[in-house]
């Protein structure tokens, strides 16, 4: 929408000295990481470099050497030497202490948790078709990498049908300056993989995030396998690959299992066929809320001890018949525990909370407005986190 006025914003150009370390923003590094400035050319070009190397040096042993066996066992090694050449070449995860800032004029950049070919890779070109991902290590990473215009958007899960409530994600929604501008749903349907070769009878161990191992407790069981956690799915399917184990196996997605070359042994091995997870869609603006379709507006607030004032809170949206989707609580991290002297045995402590509600209604709509108006009368902490479309849809 066009502006009378023009507002300059500070975006880091590359000549700039790239950020060492996101949690302390004035200091910078002299290392520069081209890696995700465009991966694209990297694989496309860099790799096939590579493989052109190795061929030439196979053409050129196998020219000196006319062993017929000898030639097949190093065309067998180049093989497995171009799986993980392949799976080397992907984006690397962001840490905290390489970020480097966009390229101008590239495509929208949208950081997810994870190594390529997690799930929250699969949500966020949901989200943002054709979209240029850029992998992170941690959720924090995630959203540093956006307040400091390292990235356009970020896309992170917060709650799962089957394990519930992304706790670390709710935290940092409060602890950073970002806005939820929309979510997406997104089916999670998980594969046992393993190396090529490797029966299911010989996996004697299964490696995968917390959530999808619990996620496929019924089946793992059934298998007598020892479960093994680590940071995601995908990275799970990666150590697979690049250890050659044989008697180890992970659960992840089936595009994982193309990305690092591994072999899909059972699919669909979650207990409950409806497992969605819901991811956020994070910016660094909010959206202008509208009312042509359907909106949904994520809070958080606080509120004093005494009988009945969760009830008081959420009274203000049922007179106004709005309908709350969820509500989760939180202890405050600053202050975990509050005291009261009310009692006759002294003083009392109790936990102090922070309750994040999302609610079917559009910050455009007087209703909200007024219920906001409500709760702020006696709530001491109120906050919008965004209001945004609702996503009905799975993938």
């Amino acid at each position: 929408m066009a502006t009378t006025t023009t507002t300059t914003v500070y975006r880091p150009s590359l000549s700039e000295k790239p950020i060492s370390k996101i949690s302390c923003f004035n200091q910078i590094t002299r290392r520069t990481r081209n890696l995700f400035m465009n991966p694209s050319s990297l694989k496309k070009s860099n790799l096939g470099s590579v493989k052109a190397s190795i061929q030439d040096d196979s053409d050129k042993k196998s020219s000196s050497n006319n062993l017929g066996g000898e030639a097949k066992k190093k065309a067998q090694a180049l093989e497995l030497q171009r799986i993980f050449e392949d799976s080397q070449s992907l984006p690397k995860p962001l840490s905290i202490n390489d970020l480097s800032p966009s390229a101008n004029g590239a495509r929208l950049r949208v950081a997810y948790q994870g190594v390529p070919g997690a799930y929250s890779e699969l949500a966020a070109g949901k989200a943002y078709p054709n979209c240029e991902a850029v992998p992170c290590e941690q959720f924090d990473v995630a959203f540093n990498a956006v307040e400091r215009w390292i990235v356009d958007r970020a896309v992170l899960p917060i709650e799962n049908s089957l394990g519930g409530s992304i706790h670390r994600n709710y935290d940092l929604l409060l602890r950073h300056n970002l806005h939820i501008v929309g979510e997406v749903r997104l089916s999670i349907r998980h594969c046992l993989l393993a190396n090529y070769g490797v029966e299911i009878g010989n996996l004697s161990r299964v490696l995968s995030h917390p959530q999808a191992l619990a996620q496929c407790e019924n089946t793992l069981t059934k298998l007598g396998v020892a479960r093994e956690a680590v940071d995601d799915t995908a990275g799970a399917a990666q150590l697979v690959a690049a250890n050659k184990f044989r008697d180890v196996g992970a659960v992840a997605s089936e595009g994982a299992a193309k990305i690092y070359g591994l072999n899909i042994l059972r699919e669909n091995i979650q207990d409950d066929t409806d497992n969605i997870t819901r991811f956020l869609m994070l910016a660094r603006e909010p959206i202008i809320p509208g009312t042509d379709r359907p909106f949904k507006t994520s809070i958080v607030f606080s509120l004093e001890e005494g009988p009945g004032m969760l009830f008081k809170a959420l009274a203000v949206f049922a007179m106004r018949q709005i309908n709350l989707t969820k509500i989760e609580s939180r202890p405050q991290r600053k202050r975990p525990m509050r005291t009261s002297d009310d009692n006759s045995n002294g003083s009392q402590k109790y936990f102090d909370y922070l309750f994040y509600v999302d609610f079917e209604a559009s910050m455009a709509d007087p209703n909200s407005q007024n219920a906001l108006g409500h709760l702020k009368e006696f709530a001491t902490f109120l906050r919008v986190l965004g209001s945004y479309p609702t996503d009905n849809g799975t993938l």
